[in-house]
């Protein structure tokens, strides 16, 4: 019995041990997900490149953007959720997965106006726009710029200034976030072997971009929530404030346990409070 009874007390420590020493979800980075079947897909001719997309269901168009380095599939889980009410498209940015791209330098004006070639290529006058990261930065510099093809905005991760950015070389998780970008990258690119030319490319823009002056912000008149994880290991939570401090009437939402990956991390919870900010918050 004695034997017995310690044999328990070692596997209830051991338990509590791997436990306590597992990682917290937000220092997590599931799989990328896969996106459904049955879409409507193909290569739009836009600004003289090709942009890869993808349409799902119907109704009213929301459009998803992806962060740097990334692709597409990573909104699988949000195509999932959103289909059944929505028109979901989403597109890789040029250089970004399926899509080419020319010799222009990377810059968030030059992809945001992809994003406008995009809508015209396939006769979306307005759309709502669901951004992460550089995502999100796409959409600001269209709720700035471009106001009228808005009718909402739900910025994920996003920062109005390089000096938002924190240092994500010590992070693990987003460094295997660049690591597993390099492998998609190869499989996804038609040009599979520049991806450290294009990690740099990228790195720059990230550098230098974007610079959205609080004159701007507060012009933004198109009904935005400015959302991020609590745990973001990229953006510094005073920038984020910053934000939704300067756009009038914005919503300010910290999704909590999570970090910049918080879709792939929560997806049950990050879908949650975007079918109810697209349903609840009152578009142009």
């Amino acid at each position: 019995m004695r034997s017995l009874a310690f044999a328990s007390f070692v596997l209830t420590f051991l338990s509590v041990t791997s436990a306590a020493d597992a990682a917290q979800l937000w220092e997590t980075l599931p799989p990328t997900p896969t996106l459904p079947e049955g879409r409507n897909s193909g290569y739009a001719p836009v600004n003289g490149i090709k942009i890869w997309y993808a349409s799902y269901g119907r109704g009213q168009p929301v459009i998803l953007l992806h962060g740097g380095l990334a692709n597409s599939n990573y909104w699988g889980n949000q195509v999932r959720a959103l289909a059944p009410h929505y028109r979901v498209i989403v597109m890789d940015s040029r250089g970004h997965g399926r899509s080419t791209r020319d010799e222009r330098p990377f810059g968030y004006d030059l992809m945001a106006a992809d994003v406008l070639a995009l809508m015209d290529y396939l006769k979306i006058p307005t759309a709502a726009i669901v951004g992460w990261s550089d995502g999100a930065i796409l959409g600001l510099d269209m709720a700035i710029h471009h106001p009228e093809r808005l009718t909402k905005l739900f910025a994920f991760a996003a920062n109005s200034d390089p000096s938002g950015v924190k240092d994500v070389s010590q992070s693990p998780t987003f460094n295997a976030y660049i690591a597993r970008a390099q492998k998609e990258y190869e499989k996804l690119s038609s040009t599979p072997e520049e991806y450290a030319s294009f990690l740099e490319q990228i790195s720059r823009m990230w550098a230098t971009q974007p610079h959205f002056t609080a004159e701007q912000l507060r012009r933004i008149a198109v009904p935005i929530w400015i959302v991020d994880g609590d745990h973001d290991e990229a953006i510094k939570r005073e920038n984020t404030e910053f934000m939704a401090a300067q756009i009038s009437n914005a919503g300010l939402l910290l999704q909590p346990q999570v970090s910049h990956f918080s879709f792939l991390q929560d997806p049950l919870q990050f879908n949650s409070d975007l079918l109810h900010f697209l349903a609840d918050v009152n578009g142009h």
